[in-house]
């Protein structure tokens, strides 16, 4: 039984919202490896921000969502992911061409399904660590849709409702009510 669940989908769209939620309810999660990366960066020199050097985060991201995949493992439970090693295989592709199905390899990393969060422009918002515009982000989602399909990944679209309406929906999906 596949335990690690991916939340992935559209910058800005409520996935790590969500991700909250669920760890209330008590399971296990992991936060965004962009968002802690940038967290990291500004403490040091800055160097792999992701509007400084976008091939070094995307590398960043992908030694980080593996990091994750390893410590899941501790846990005992379903694991759920704000994005992960295939939003950051996708992200590398992007930078360097690197294609994303050798850096994630032959193992399948998550459940045969993920919870796509789709371009919600009424709460998306830039801010100091989101400095993209709506449209980069949504042109990023296409990537991922794409990059999940190739993958053979059921997609789950997640609807535009409130944090707990959401957590509800993922976990009817997963017969975890």
């Amino acid at each position: 039984m596949h335990r690690f669940f991916v939340i992935s989908g559209c910058s800005g769209g409520g996935k790590s919202t969500l991700l909250d939620a669920l760890a209330a309810r008590g399971f296990a999660t992991v936060s965004e490896p962009g968002r802690r990366i940038v967290a990291e960066e500004r403490q040091g020199d800055g160097k792999a921000l992701p509007w400084v050097d976008p091939a070094a985060f995307a590398n960043r991201a992908v030694a980080m969502a593996r990091q994750d995949l390893d410590a899941a493992a501790a846990h005992t439970g379903p694991v759920f992911f704000d994005r992960g090693l295939i939003d950051a295989a996708v992200g590398l592709h992007r930078e360097t061409g690197t294609s994303f199905a050798d850096t994630i390899g032959p193992v399948r990393p998550y459940a045969p399904l993920v919870f796509l969060a789709p371009p919600w422009p009424e709460i998306y918002k830039q801010d100091a660590d989101r400095q993209h515009s709506l449209d980069t982000a949504m042109a990023e989602y296409a990537r991922l849709e794409n990059a999940y399909a190739q993958l053979g990944y059921q997609q789950i679209h997640l609807p535009k409702t409130s944090p707990a309406q959401r957590v509800t929906f993922v976990l009817d999906r997963l017969a975890m009510t």
